[in-house]
């Protein structure tokens, strides 16, 4: 489903080129500095579920992939790291690179949710087997889930793909107050994530880093958890504290999240 207006088209070229202008921004500053800025594409409309036929959920152009392959071709920037930590799993990206070993796609996102893809044992295949993570998250799951998925998960898999750039499909509507889906993050868990992957990006590819905003359907949880990624980028305190309510949160089913990390652990082999 889509919604488009006679705007649609321009909007899109500008979403996506925006994408394509970061990727040489960061490539520019990693030049001079050792620990350059992360970039934020602030963009509509998303673009991660964008197939190569055609547009799809929202998204008309794959901004991500398109940023990917521009780093590729124009930037000698040879391995690209996507992380994809929206609700929603980004179909769009993943079939785009599926078969292709130099681009690692890993995607932490809702059983069961919308398109329906991005099963476990979606692994990629021909050249690219192995290059792309798809890891379900049951509902319910939140930021202990989280940050055990990215310290288990997503940290090796970076260390072991060697990337020379993190691109991530920074996704706001897996918070709890959102109502497309059935996760529960809070602001603080989109600090984690926005710290953790900055440092992991000076950490493996000299600091070069490019967000693209994605889904988010509550504007006040929304705006709030950008905001917490935008401190996070600048190193300041967090928020989340003033913004998190405990009292909407449940236990998280982290038996299950430690049993479906166990066996994406298996099915590749670390």
């Amino acid at each position: 489903f889509l919604w488009q207006c006679e705007q649609t088209f321009q909007e899109s070229l500008l979403a996506a080129g925006a994408g394509i202008s970061l990727v040489d921004s960061v490539v520019a500053a990693s030049r001079v500095s050792k620990d350059p800025p992360v970039a934020f594409a602030l963009i509509r409309p998303p673009g991660h579920h964008a197939v190569p036929k055609g547009a799809m959920g929202f998204c008309v152009f794959g901004n991500i992939a398109i940023a990917a392959r521009y780093a590729q071709r124009m930037h000698g920037l040879k391995c690209v790291f996507i992380i994809d930590f929206d609700v929603h799993h980004g179909n769009g990206t993943n079939v785009a690179f599926y078969e292709n070993p130099d681009i690692f796609f890993l995607s932490a996102h809702q059983a069961g949710s919308y398109p329906g893809t991005g099963k476990i044992d979606q692994i990629g295949s021909g050249n690219g087997e192995g290059s792309t993570l798809n890891l379900p998250l049951p509902g319910g799951s939140g930021d202990t889930a989280m940050r055990t998925v990215f310290d288990e998960v997503i940290v090796p898999c970076a260390q072991r793909f060697k990337p020379d750039i993190i691109l991530v499909s920074a996704g706001y509507d897996a918070h709890l107050l959102d109502p497309l889906a059935s996760l529960q993050f809070t602001t603080g868990t989109y600090y984690m994530l926005a710290s953790s992957i900055k440092q992991l990006a000076k950490d493996l590819c000299g600091g070069r880093c490019v967000f693209f905003l994605e889904g988010g359907y509550d504007l006040s949880s929304l705006s709030n958890s950008v905001a917490e990624s935008f401190r996070a980028f600048l190193g300041d305190q967090s928020l989340a504290s003033e913004l998190n309510n405990p009292s909407y949160l449940h236990e998280e089913p982290l038996k299950k999240v430690k049993q479906i990390i166990e066996k994406v652990k298996h099915i590749h082999s670390f």
